[in-house]
């Protein structure tokens, strides 16, 4: 019977077991690299799933914004009316108290004087030549019709119910005589005012022909005081 050499013996044994131990590493390696990718994958899957969900809300937000600056926008629209209107309100209120004659106003205008006429024959009658409330009248209203924001005579101030009657040679306005000459005051665009008593046929070349004196003069500051007690 041989004897067996333990050398022989040895190295198969260690090279069984290196193989053994390359075989488990390389194995555990692979396992690693492995579970590593997968959680790498899973990861970068949380964060693009985070993403996706950020995203969606971002564009619920902007939506949001959006209809909010809409509903902004409405909110200004009609704020910005509502202050037109008070606008306007607030200017026909201050329009109507001038015409009340419950403001002092001041501007420029026109100024028509009327005088009696004075180049009558003698056998000619008085009453034709003087000037009568109808002659007022149709001054007083024609500056009115033209723009007129307010009108006085010889100084007093006319407003929405004042009345005048002629008696004699003077006229009453509101309880008060004025005698001749009748200055009639206007605040109002001069060239218009001017203008519309002076078309042909109008309210100047009608009172001329009744005998009556009528002068225009352009005023820069006329001032009308509010009606005390009106």
């Amino acid at each position: 019977m041989r004897k067996i050499n333990g050398k022989r013996v040895v190295f198969p044994l260690v090279c069984v077991v290196l193989g053994f131990m390359i075989a488990f590493s390389y194995n555990l390696t692979k396992e690693s690299e492995s579970a590593g990718k997968d959680k790498a994958w899973d990861q970068e899957y949380e964060l693009r799933q985070k993403l996706i969900e950020q995203e969606k809300q971002n564009r619920k937000l902007q939506k949001e914004l959006l209809q909010k600056q809409e509903n902004v926008s409405q909110i200004e629209k009609d704020l910005a009316q509502e202050k037109q209107l008070f606008f306007n309100l607030a200017k026909d209120t201050e329009k109507y108290r001038m015409f009340l004659g419950k403001v002092k106003v001041k501007g420029s205008g026109l100024q028509v004087t009327l005088e009696d006429g004075t180049d009558m024959d003698s056998d000619a009658n008085v009453n034709n030549y003087l000037v009568h409330e109808q002659h007022v009248f149709k001054v007083v209203n024609e500056l009115y019709i033209s723009g007129a924001e307010a009108v006085a005579i010889n100084g007093q101030r006319l407003n929405h119910d004042s009345y005048i009657i002629c008696n004699g040679p003077v006229i009453t306005i509101d309880g008060h005589q004025h005698p001749a000459p009748f200055v009639i005051s206007a605040i109002g665009d001069p060239d218009v005012l001017g203008a519309s008593l002076d078309l042909p046929g109008g309210i100047k070349e009608q009172l001329v022909n009744e005998n009556i004196i009528f002068t225009v003069e352009k005023q820069k500051n006329i001032i009308f005081d509010p009606i005390i007690g009106g």
